[in-house]
């Protein structure tokens, strides 16, 4: 009994119907393999009408016994969730087995975070002299003050960057668009390379034409490239730790809720779907949330003379 009609059902279903982001149906769709693979394996002639919750946790058993980490299983268990909802809307199954199907506690790590000196230091470690450093200083100071995702920052485009109002439209993950705003700052260098570097390119390839940042050759930069930037600039400027695009966006975040901004207003300009997502940044130096304690709850305060 193979699964795989189903699973092409599946993914037909949401690229027409869910607005996912295509990584996320390519791995929603590798998931499903994977269960269709455990069936053969454990030769359980079962098609999705039959299956029961206990295949399922069987199942989930036998990916931790493969060594799958909690987060690629939670990500697993979502995508059966979502899978068994699709055949109860076609009618291909009247119950869903996944209503009770528990996953893995994923502790909630802090992401790395930078100070702002050393963000300070990364910026000006970058040579301005050059075409290239000019377009590496516009791309850092954007990432910053967007809090943008790399795969946002190489897919900027001329037409959807707005410096007379201070904001830049963004496609972000599902193809969703939002307004950013961003700061004199960064809009300086964007110009600085548009009008310069840019401008005196002439061999843009005709794909590319409306993308902000590119290569040398004229055409879209790359996740990697970006990635190399980064490592790049975190090294010129000292800084021993891992730093990636990512850590930009994370300390972003941080900064701005450090600083007493709204979580709803930080969660919109990242394009969290879920605020829980965006809670992540709210952890704080424990030796200021001690020093705030002992300055303001009224128990804890210095009685004066």
């Amino acid at each position: 009994m193979s699964w795989k009609p189903y699973i092409k059902g599946f993914k037909a279903y949401l690229l027409l119907e869910r607005s996912l982001a295509d990584n996320t149906i390519e791995a929603y769709q590798r998931d499903l393999y994977k269960l269709d693979e455990f069936l053969r394996i454990r030769e359980y002639h079962i098609s999705p009408a039959g299956i029961s919750s206990e295949e399922l946790s069987e199942f989930i058993l036998w990916l931790n016994e493969l060594g799958l980490g909690a987060r690629s299983q939670a990500r697993i268990i979502s995508a059966l969730k979502t899978f068994f909802r699709y055949l109860l809307t076609e009618d291909i199954v009247r119950d869903d087995p996944t209503e009770l199907l528990d996953g893995p506690r994923l502790s909630r790590k802090i992401p790395e975070v930078l100070s702002y000196e050393e963000i300070q230091a990364m910026l000006h470690s970058i040579d301005l002299s050059t075409d290239h450093g000019v377009r590496n200083r516009a791309m850092l100071e954007t990432l910053y003050a967007c809090g943008l995702r790399v795969s946002e920052l190489i897919q900027l485009r001329l037409s959807n960057f707005f410096p007379e109002v201070g904001f830049i439209r963004v496609i972000g993950k599902g193809d969703k668009e939002r307004i950013v705003p961003i700061g004199a700052e960064a809009i300086k260098h964007i110009q600085l390379y548009i009008e310069g570097v840019r401008r005196r390119m002439t061999a843009i390839h005709p794909e590319y034409e409306n993308y902000i940042f590119l290569n040398r050759r004229g055409k879209g930069l790359t996740r990697v490239m970006v990635f190399m930037v980064v490592k790049e600039c975190a090294e010129a400027a000292g800084i021993q730790r891992n730093v990636s695009p990512h850590t930009f966006r994370h300390s972003f975040a941080t900064h701005l809720i450090e600083g007493g901004a709204d979580l709803k207003a930080v969660q919109d300009m990242l394009g969290h779907e879920s605020i829980i997502t965006t809670e992540i940044y709210t952890h704080l130096d424990t030796d200021y949330l001690r020093e705030t304690v002992m300055q303001f709850h009224p128990r804890s305060r210095k009685k004066s003379d």
